[in-house]
């Protein structure tokens, strides 16, 4: 059952159009990102929802409640912001239970609540403490529980993660998925990090230009973009122009210069595409076993990876392969370069800018 509805949710600023019908459902106890670059309407979005800005056109329902009608103090969501805005004069107790005092919950009941949010954070041991005798990640958990001692309907996170450095920012959302699951709150994250969200979602609402260009479960986004940009935009991949030469029933032929590739089957007739395959999925094989050679231009050591630029005929490869201990080829070795033809992804041109 949705708990969230968004229906052809429209902004405009002036001559500008922030965010262009955007349709969403969110269901009860899920949690999914608005995931996209700066300018792409996302925290617009996100703002709508919490009242902070007026909607252009469309409609947004909350439990069959139209939010339009409802102002933001009585919306009864939780927001967590990129700043967290805590109380600096205020112990993590007091800071947590404001909203409830606000709400003028019986210090009994207040007391309770506040003890059970800080436990399910961890942050029990640290409640008389104030925000600045704390770590970031400790602040970001105070801002967290702060907007789920009032039981919200919906949490709202505006980019909450990302003043933290990178090693904290990991083990974070570990965190932050472990108590968005304990709480069992539904949540609407807006993020431009495509590895958080892909590592904290159930769902992913791809954006680009204020519009929705592709929702989908992590995998399947990554594993299955629907046009370039969603391709290129979460994580690395190779962009082969190509051409449709036949379709079949067994799969696609394609043509990339002097070059035949095998695809999967495809339901583009003849005509120009774009190829997206990612570069853990192409292997270092034999002279003889290949589908193109090519050149090692630049190695890149990452740790538990190497990352490989291979100039070829179809341009530049990126190769990625896990680092297990084997001998890599160095920069001007020759390669040859191989991936299997249901690991390409045949993009319409028209709708991969």
């Amino acid at each position: 059952m949705a708990i969230l509805e968004l229906r052809d949710l429209t902004k405009r600023f002036g001559e500008t159009v922030a965010v262009d019908r955007f349709t969403l459902s969110v269901e009860k106890g899920e949690f999914v990102s608005l995931l996209g670059p700066s300018g792409c309407g996302k925290t617009t979005t996100l703002q709508m929802i919490a009242g902070f800005e007026t909607p252009s056109g469309g409609a947004i329902h909350l439990n069959g409640r139209d939010l339009a009608k409802i102002p933001a103090r009585s919306r009864g969501l939780g927001i967590v912001f990129q700043t967290y805005a805590l109380f600096p004069h205020m112990t993590v107790e007091e800071n947590v239970g404001f909203g409830l005092e606000m709400r003028k919950v019986p210090a009994a009941e207040r007391k309770k609540r506040i003890a059970a949010t800080l436990d399910l954070v961890h942050l029990s041991h640290l409640s008389g403490r104030y925000p600045r005798q704390m770590s970031g990640g400790q602040r970001q958990r105070v801002a967290l529980a702060r907007a789920l001692v009032i039981e919200p309907e919906l949490l709202l996170l505006d980019e909450p993660l990302s003043n933290l450095d990178a090693k904290l920012r990991e083990e974070m959302q570990l965190e932050l998925r472990r108590i968005q699951q304990e709480a069992g709150v539904t949540t609407l994250l807006v993020t431009h990090d495509q590895s958080e969200a892909m590592a904290l979602s159930d769902r992913i609402a791809v954006m680009q230009g204020g519009r929705l260009v592709q929702e989908a479960t992590p995998f399947d986004a990554y594993d299955r973009p629907t046009n370039g940009f969603v391709s290129s935009f979460l994580g690395k991949s190779n962009a082969i122009d190509a051409h449709v030469e036949s379709v079949g029933a067994d799969g696609t032929v394609l043509r990339c210069g002097d070059l035949r590739l095998n695809g999967p089957a495809h339901g583009e007739a003849a005509g120009p595409v774009l190829i997206s395959l990612r570069p853990e999925r192409i292997e270092f094989c034999g002279e003889g076993d290949g589908v193109v050679a090519g050149r090692v231009t630049e190695r890149i050591f990452l740790g538990d990876q190497w990352l490989f630029k291979v100039d070829t005929s179809l341009g530049e490869i990126l190769v990625m392969r896990r680092n297990s201990g084997r001998r890599e080829p160095d920069v001007g070795e020759t390669v040859h370069l191989a991936w299997q033809a249901e690991h390409l992804r045949i993009l319409a041109v028209e709708t991969a800018a």
